[in-house]
């Protein structure tokens, strides 16, 4: 498959063989499982201090002689501690169980547990080609929302790595024909749910895909447009190409980074 390259004018230069790393059938199956791998072992393990509701000297013996017994009281089993006594007779509350106030959880979540997946190391990169024959298929990339020119599919000039002004990134975007995505992701909706008090109150719309052949200045003037991402081949994964679990993300890759792509994912 033959693509132009242009630079951040729109002006074509040249016309490019991509890969066969980017005619990879689309398995959605395969791509399903290389996201949930990703998010998986990115997750943080969580759980509760483990004597959480149980530092109380809380207990009740059923034995017959046993002072502070519950032996013939017509009492629950649920340990007690004792607040006052006066002889054989106490008062109680209830402590250290489930039920009771201030007790334990029955199931608390464990930090012990652990969260990552594995994967096998051809399946993921069987998923990667997939996703990235899928970031070159008009139809899959409409299909999530993205709104592209008439050109597209296309690659850029690997000059475009140099560009060091959100502006001028922005002013390149409007040339090649993005002003209606750049419109699409600026407006972001307020989050349902407690994430509005845990430091990400919006949902931002994902936008332009950069891939890059190195760290360049394009990783710090393109990182503040609304829903942008920057990244390498060699940090390349399921996740960025296709967010959400489906496929299709708007990806515009530089001449040089198609070339090493092609180096990386050999097969």
């Amino acid at each position: 498959m033959k693509v132009p390259v242009f630079d951040n004018e729109k002006k074509e230069i040249a016309k490019k063989e991509l890969p066969k790393q980017f005619t990879e059938p689309v398995r959605n199956d395969l791509i399903y499982r290389a996201v949930m791998t990703v998010q998986s072992n990115n997750r943080q393990p969580y759980g509760s201090y483990a004597l959480a509701g149980m530092n109380v000297s809380a207990k009740l013996s059923r034995r017959r002689r046993d002072y502070k017994g519950s032996y013939g009281h017509g009492m629950a089993r649920t340990p007690r501690k004792s607040l006052s006594h006066r002889g054989t007779r106490f008062n109680w509350v209830g402590a250290l169980a489930p039920n009771t106030r201030g007790g334990r959880r029955s199931h608390p979540p464990k930090p012990e547990r652990i969260w990552s997946k594995k994967l096998n190391a051809k399946e993921r990169k069987k998923a990667l080609c997939s996703a990235l024959s899928a970031t070159v298929d008009k139809k899959i990339i409409e299909s999530r929302g993205h709104l592209l020119p008439k050109e597209f599919p296309f690659i850029l000039s690997s000059n475009i790595e140099s560009i060091s002004k959100t502006k001028d990134v922005i002013k390149m975007l409007y040339a090649l024909g993005f002003k209606e995505e750049l419109d699409r992701t600026d407006s972001k909706t307020i989050r349902a749910g407690k994430g509005k008090n845990r430091a990400r109150p919006y949902k931002i719309k994902k936008s332009v895909l950069f891939v890059v052949s190195k760290k360049c200045p394009l990783n710090s003037s393109a990182a503040n447009i609304s829903g942008v991402d920057i990244v390498t081949p060699d940090h390349l994964n399921a996740e960025l190409l296709a967010p959400g679990t489906k496929p299709g993300r708007l990806t515009l890759y530089t001449d040089a980074a198609v070339d090493k792509i092609a180096e990386m994912f050999k097969y």
